[in-house]
């Protein structure tokens, strides 16, 4: 059981534990005051270890990296990954790399994972939730992908498309119960942690 406090909490009492300029935007059309804190820990991949587990386990630690500095504020660790057949996808950095996951993914599909972890400092308190979002692509001839790729240069973004963006152009359909959660952080959950721990959310 999850026992947020629900006492008022100060303007500041918010940290994104992240370095995501998307993650930051999301947070922000919740219209809170919050700040940025990287987490700095290491991603990689454990032995044997499934895209859930991997993305519950850093969203969790990120969390925890953060709330150490900030041991009064409320703190949001998330991470996605993104998976084609068993194939984690990574981002691309490259536009050769981008191509080349692109070309993978047209007519089929990419399944992403984004874990959210929310910790209150003050009880030690945790919540962890896990969005999955399947997004379907359409037959995609090289000329859409180049032409895509140098629009919106997705170099940074697993998947190798900017949904928010032209990259919602490449789609077929998008099965998810949060649309923000493909872009990096499911807010709908997110409002109802943030409730719990006693942020007001307009």
């Amino acid at each position: 059981m999850n026992n947020f406090r629900k006492t008022p909490l100060s303007p500041n009492a918010l940290v994104l534990a992240s370095t995501s300029i998307y993650r930051r935007q999301l947070l922000e059309r919740l219209q809170v005051p919050f700040t940025v804190h990287s987490p700095g820990i290491n991603e990689e991949l454990l032995p044997n270890e499934d895209v859930t587990s991997l993305v519950h386990r850093l969203a969790r630690q990120k969390a925890e990296a953060v709330a150490q500095r900030y041991p009064d504020s409320i703190v949001i660790g998330s991470d996605q990954a993104a998976v084609r057949g068993t194939q984690i996808l990574g981002k691309p950095g490259t536009i050769e790399a981008a191509t080349a996951q692109l070309k993978a993914a047209s007519g089929g599909q990419v399944t992403f994972y984004t874990a959210v972890h929310v910790i209150d400092p003050h009880h030690q308190q945790h919540e962890a939730h896990i969005d999955t979002t399947v997004v379907r692509f359409r037959t995609l001839s090289d000329e859409e992908i180049s032409r895509y790729i140098a629009a919106d240069q997705p170099l940074d973004c697993a998947g190798s498309f900017k949904a928010e963006a032209l990259g919602i152009s490449l789609f077929e359909r998008i099965d998810s119960q949060d649309p923000t959660a493909l872009t990096g952080l499911p807010l709908i959950w997110l409002c109802g942690a943030l409730r719990r721990a006693g942020l007001s959310i307009p």
